[in-house]
């Protein structure tokens, strides 16, 4: 009984010095904002509670390290008189320069296990960890609660947390995504009216109108095939691939790309008519894009969870897929609660070598509170709408004329303006010489 009482004492008093240790750490902010302005000042009228059993999946995002390097790099990897110009990182050496650490990273996982939270999956940039748990372990996890509000400007009700979020963490992380579904991504195409009728007149498809293929003769004249090359899709419903057999079938075409249907956070790559999803959006990203370069030597279709947004986890999922793609494009616009929560990822792109492409949008200008993110993004090209006139069905460029009623505009969110679109703004009446500008290129 002696050995068993004397061996025991030092266990215990172990235990309790972690438990003091644990409880001396300080409540730390995160790095970006979650919670809608409309739901601090009242707009948004609480109307309720998600129960505390119901089930949330999560991203619980580190802060890169070495900021100010990281920033001095990619000027320097963009600067075609800098040593550094095009020498790209691979995900291997960007995590091991600008990541978080390995001993940060895994006391974010122990963190999360020790709420009762469920891992359920990890990054190799050491960025995200992606969680599962009851709404009740978040709650207490994170030091919220999670209620129901009446959206202020669509028919609908959605979740958020009452206060940004803290964690018992010795240092801050940079986000929780899923912690609210306050705005669902919007697809930027339209789908007109039956009286609408097209413009369209020297295009090879239906109603003349135009196919990548035309596109890809009017621009390259089709002698650039974009062989060799890979494109990411950001999407945030799966498709339909014999939708994409039957474009191809009518269009009197050949697809000979291989097409990877990857899922980032579980979401379902699947979208049927009979089920009542709508895969318009994503077919036309895919056949605009196979037809523009149909020598690509794979096209990689992203797909993560609207609603809540994870925009976290298919940004990721991009800047760290293997092999890496290096041409990523989307044409979703959503709006989130901090216009520099996605930075991190566009970093890493730019660090990579990787060019993403957002759509400007089709239907209006930029507004406050509108759908303008990701195009107004620091490190995205954003890619506006012209009215295109060609010699004929597969033929030459003939004229063009950016759209006026498009989107774009000036940065709803006040995003600075960039140092390369300076020159050009300041010989433009309509720019702002202080704030983005967009689309960067039509």
């Amino acid at each position: 009984m002696i050995r068993r009482r004397s061996a025991f004492l030092p266990v215990v008093v172990a235990m309790l010095s972690v438990v003091c240790a644990v409880s001396q750490v300080q409540a730390q902010s995160l790095m970006t904002r979650h919670v809608r302005e409309a739901t601090l000042n009242g707009q948004a009228q609480l109307v309720g509670r998600l129960p505390a059993s119901q089930s949330m999946q999560l991203e619980i995002v580190l802060p890169l390290r070495n900021q100010p390097e990281l920033e001095k790099f990619l000027q320097e990897l963009y600067d075609p008189s800098s040593p550094e110009y095009r020498n790209f990182l691979t995900v291997e050496e960007f995590t091991a320069r600008f990541g978080p650490n390995q001993e940060d990273y895994d006391a974010v996982i122990q963190f999360a296990k020790a709420n009762g939270l469920r891992v359920v999956g990890k990054s190799a940039n050491r960025m995200n960890v992606s969680v599962t748990g009851t709404v009740g372990n978040i709650e207490s996890a994170f030091h919220v609660t999670i209620g129901v509000y009446q959206h202020p400007t669509e028919n609908r009700t959605f979740y958020s947390p009452d206060r940004e979020p803290t964690v018992d963490l010795p240092f801050q992380l940079w986000h929780i995504s899923g912690l609210d579904n306050y705005s669902i991504p919007r697809a930027m195409f339209v789908r007109n009216n039956a009286q609408a009728k097209s413009n369209a007149t020297t295009g090879s498809g239906p109603g003349a109108s135009f196919l990548g293929s035309d596109m890809r003769a009017a621009y390259y004249g089709g002698s650039l095939t974009g062989t060799g090359q890979s494109l990411g899709l950001l999407e945030y419903y799966g498709t339909d691939l014999t939708d994409l057999t039957t474009y191809f079938k009518n269009a009197k075409q050949t697809n000979n790309v291989p097409i990877t249907l990857f899922s980032v956070d579980g979401t379902s790559t699947s979208c049927l008519a009979k089920d009542g999803c709508d895969d318009t959006e994503q077919t036309i990203d895919m056949t605009q894009a196979i037809g523009m370069a149909p020598g690509l030597s794979s096209l990689v279709m992203f797909v993560g969870a609207s609603s809540p947004l994870d925009d976290a986890g298919i940004l990721n999922g991009m800047a760290t897929y293997v092999p890496l793609v290096a041409s990523l494009s989307a044409s979703w616009l959503w709006t989130p609660a901090d216009p520099t929560t996605d930075d991190p990822y566009f970093e890493e792109f730019a660090a990579q070598g990787q060019n993403y492409f957002n759509a400007a949008g089709d239907d209006a200008k930029w507004a406050s509170g509108g759908y303008s993110w990701p195009a107004e993004a620091d490190y995205v090209t954003c890619v506006g709408g012209t009215d295109l006139s060609t010699t004929g069905p597969g033929g030459t460029w003939a004229s063009e004329t950016a759209w006026s009623s498009g989107g774009g505009g000036i940065s709803p969110d006040k995003i600075v303006i960039p140092s390369w679109q300076v020159a050009t703004a300041a010989k433009c009446a309509k720019c702002s010489q202080t704030y983005r500008n967009g689309p960067d290129v039509s």
